[in-house]
């Protein structure tokens, strides 16, 4: 069966004017051909497809990267593509400026004297952008993944608990139910400290009377989830429950009226526009979403410079937030696919304002 993804990679390859790419991103590489191993690049032609490896992956490569050939190069790499190159007469190559340093940009140069070097631009991830159906299924369970943590977690949580052993606890939920991580480190951010946008867990004891943040995911099958919830544990005070509704009724408002066609910035001011209307604007200093699929963090983006335009397949988060300093913070959050004719939401974790006691 032929290789999707590198028949559309073909396609924008020759539009760029390079007569082949070298991919060295370990996410791109997984992408396009399968193989999960530490060590490794591909490279794509309109006539070829190869995957270059080293000795430890000698059986687990041909496994995994079916449609592609695998090389196992020696102690230099390089040296092996440029025979490649060479044999298939390529005088014209993409690499991935987004990835590969300047040293290893020169050495590939010293490499292929008779070659010109261009950058991608980032083809592979604009690919990525959209997801297929195998990837929107991993996506979803991915998302019922942390749904069942989040579920699980409310029954840890009291006064007296520290940041990190719920971080603990949510995190060794998720691997005994399947994932292979966490989608990034998990965030636990109580009283005061749910203020920080990115709190991660610490030592903090848990008190009476105050926000619990909770900012986790599940990898799974080599895609992220990505949720947010904030509970209170104790008796919330007005100004909790004045904040909690704000950005409640923020991401609802965003999540009833995004559609494809939109831009990043547009969607943004979904729910920058009630925060900001309710006085509260400048303490939501970050987008409302990004991109995520094998990278927690990729595009596109719902923000104020977002420019790139949403089409069906595109997933992302929607994650309002208001922070204030000194006495805490809300962020809540989903994860989201384009349809056709709007979204399809992934978490489906209760958001009304859950009080511990």
């Amino acid at each position: 069966m032929p290789n999707l993804r590198v028949t559309l990679l073909r396609e924008q390859l020759a539009q760029s004017g390079g007569q082949a790419i070298l991919v060295t991103n370990a996410v791109n590489r997984r992408y396009l051909s399968g193989f999960t191993g530490s060590s490794g690049v591909v490279l794509i032609t309109a006539d070829h497809a190869v995957l270059l490896t080293d000795f430890r992956y000698r059986e687990q490569a041909p496994l995994q990267a079916q449609g592609f050939r695998v090389v196992e190069h020696g102690a230099e790499m390089n040296a092996a593509v440029a025979e490649l190159l060479m044999e298939w007469k390529i005088d014209t190559l993409l690499f991935e400026d987004q990835d590969v340093t300047f040293a290893a940009y020169t050495v590939l140069g010293k490499k292929l004297p008779s070659v010109k070097l261009l950058p991608s631009q980032g083809i592979v991830e604009k690919l990525r952008m959209v997801k297929d159906d195998s990837e929107l299924a991993i996506m979803q369970a991915a998302a019922d993944l942390a749904d069942k943590a989040f579920d699980h977690i409310l029954g840890y949580i009291r006064p007296g608990v520290t940041e990190a052993s719920i971080a603990l606890e949510l995190e060794v939920f998720m691997r005994s139910h399947g994932a292979a991580s966490s989608s990034f480190e998990t965030i636990v951010a109580s009283g005061e400290r749910s203020a920080l946008p990115h709190g991660v867990a610490s030592s903090r004891i848990i008190e009476r009377d105050e926000f619990v943040k909770l900012d986790y995911g599940a990898y799974y099958q080599g895609y992220c989830s990505d949720i947010t919830r904030t509970v209170v544990v104790g008796k919330p005070s007005d100004k909790h429950r004045e904040i909690y509704e704000i950005v409640r009724e923020a991401q609802q408002y965003a999540l009833d009226h995004l559609v494809p066609g939109m831009t990043g910035k547009e969607g943004d001011a979904l729910t920058r526009d009630i925060i900001t209307r309710y006085g509260y604007g400048e303490y939501f200093g970050h987008g409302t979403g990004h991109g995520l699929g094998m990278e927690i963090h990729e595009a596109p983006r719902l923000s104020l410079t977002g420019n790139v335009v949403m089409t069906p397949g595109m997933t992302v988060t929607v994650e309002p937030g208001i922070y204030l300093p000194g006495f805490g913070g809300v962020r809540i959050e989903d994860d989201i696919v384009f349809t056709d004719t709007g979204i399809r939401i992934l978490t489906h974790s209760p958001k009304q304002l859950i009080v511990l006691d």
